[in-house]
């Protein structure tokens, strides 16, 4: 379950624990000034450190109930996510680090990070894991240490029931409201398509050296380009990429 952690009290931890929840909780910055100007709304860090530490009294991690937090990658907090990187380490927690997508307040307030700077970034997380944690992987983006493989199996649900392939890619493939999730799925030609990725993206993405583990970021290459299944246009191996600082 991924969630902004705000909401979580001690007895919402114990529950999600005793229902057998992993968890997913925000965490953007070790500030409490950044923290709270990338979520907008004044207190967020202290609501989402309090929701962490509930999860952390209540069992979390475990070797059955894994623990994350999910960071984006901007601006504000680049120069921090090695420290970020190692505070989770250190304590079991699984490091979920992604690049931003440019849409909604992305477009409108200035987090661009430039490709390289993620390279960067992400050469110096592997190299703490290396070192630190015997840890190895390849590094691409847009997550750090993972891949992103939600189009092979994710669906999001608006909360006013609108169905998209992923927070990044948010086109509608219909509304739960009107018709049956099943219904949806079963005949949206995009999602089909998408289910079968390595057959249907375009340009560098198609022959990259990782493109058995990795198909880049959908989102991204649907914002810039209007089609999801062009390449990722920020990813440092795409010969093509482009200057995210200019979006």
């Amino acid at each position: 379950m991924f969630t902004n952690g705000t909401l979580i009290t001690k007895e919402i931890a114990q529950f999600l624990k005793d229902k057998g929840f992993s968890v997913v909780t925000k965490f953007n910055s070790m500030t409490s000034a950044t923290q709270d100007t990338l979520a907008g709304i004044p207190g967020t860090y202290d609501k989402i450190h309090k929701g962490i530490q509930h999860l952390l009294d209540a069992g979390y991690p475990s070797a059955d109930l894994p623990l994350g937090i999910e960071t984006i990658i901007c601006k504000q907090n680049i120069n921090e996510l090695p420290q970020i990187w190692e505070w989770a380490r250190q304590r079991s927690i699984i490091p979920y680090f992604e690049t931003v997508t440019f849409m909604g307040r992305a477009r409108n307030h200035d987090l661009n990070v430039t490709a390289n700077e993620v390279e960067t970034l992400f050469k110096s997380l592997l190299e703490i894991d290396k070192s630190k944690y015997n840890l190895n992987w390849n590094i691409h983006p847009p997550i750090a240490g993972s891949s992103c493989k939600r189009h092979y199996y994710n669906l999001v649900v608006t909360s006013n029931g609108y169905v998209r392939p992923c927070v990044g890619v948010n086109i509608s493939l219909g509304n739960v409201r009107h018709t049956s999730l099943k219904d949806i799925v079963e005949s949206s030609v995009i999602l089909d398509s998408l289910r079968n990725m390595r057959k249907n993206i375009k340009g560098y993405c198609k022959t990259c050296e990782h493109s058995q583990d990795c198909y880049g970021c959908r989102g991204m290459a649907y914002h810039v380009y209007g089609d999801c299944f062009e390449s990722d246009p920020f990813c440092w191996k795409n010969p093509k990429r482009l200057d995210s600082t200019n979006i």
